[in-house]
């Protein structure tokens, strides 16, 4: 099934259907603000049946996309003082926070090599929208097979993953075609130093500028 998700009204409509779907641990299609991703709900049955179908190797996380930073921390998440500076100032947009916490109420396969949770509060209204509706995280990775570039656009996800598509396992929200859009700044905040992951859509400069004296 392919369901429109342009704008927040199309996410409440979307939102039974999406919800009944990632309740019975399967996976989702849909876009945000700089790709498309697949995602599921936050339970070990659902990540361990996203990994399967991504293709993904074991070790390598997914990250967590909320609706605020009040979600990330209803799931455990601790913020840094830098992580404070980089939320207050980035949030919602394309960075991507590794914070410690979630220990009890997030699956341990999603936690990196470095122990902390890779988040993002997206920027995307109507994804943001049906989080909301949700009233839980979305885990979140790019929308492609390992090593492909990511799917532009929701008939391409059909055609990566027609299998899984045709049986019903994924569900699929069209926003339209994405161009050609850097993928988030990933900044690991799980100690008091921040760290650079990956420089994406937000440079290292204003990164900088942002933490000031916290930056290494």
């Amino acid at each position: 099934m392919i369901l429109p998700l342009h704008t927040p009204a199309e996410a409440d409509a979307a939102a039974p259907a999406v919800g009944r779907h990632i309740a019975q641990g399967r996976v989702l299609g849909y876009p945000t603000e700089t790709v498309y991703g697949l995602g599921s709900a936050v339970d070990d049955r659902s990540v361990q049946r996203l990994a399967v179908l991504k293709g993904r190797r074991a070790g390598k996380p997914f990250l967590l996309l909320v609706n605020g930073r009040a979600m990330a921390e209803r799931v455990g998440l601790v913020f840094t003082p830098s992580a404070n500076a980089l939320a207050a100032a980035f949030w919602p947009g394309p960075l991507t926070l590794v914070l410690r916490g979630g220990e009890g109420r997030v699956p341990e396969m999603l936690r990196g090599p470095e122990g902390g949770l890779a988040v993002r509060y997206t920027s995307h209204a109507a994804v943001a929208r049906l989080i909301t509706l949700l009233d839980q995280p979305l885990t979140s990775t790019s929308a492609n097979r390992p090593g492909q570039a990511p799917a532009a656009g929701a008939e391409q996800i059909v055609s990566l993953f027609a299998e899984a598509y045709q049986s019903g396992e994924l569900l699929v929200l069209d926003g339209g075609i994405l161009g050609n859009v850097p993928p988030s700044t990933i900044v690991d905040c799980t100690s008091r130093e921040p760290s650079l992951i990956r420089e994406g859509a937000l440079p290292r400069g204003e990164l900088r500028r942002t933490v000031g004296s916290l930056a290494p």
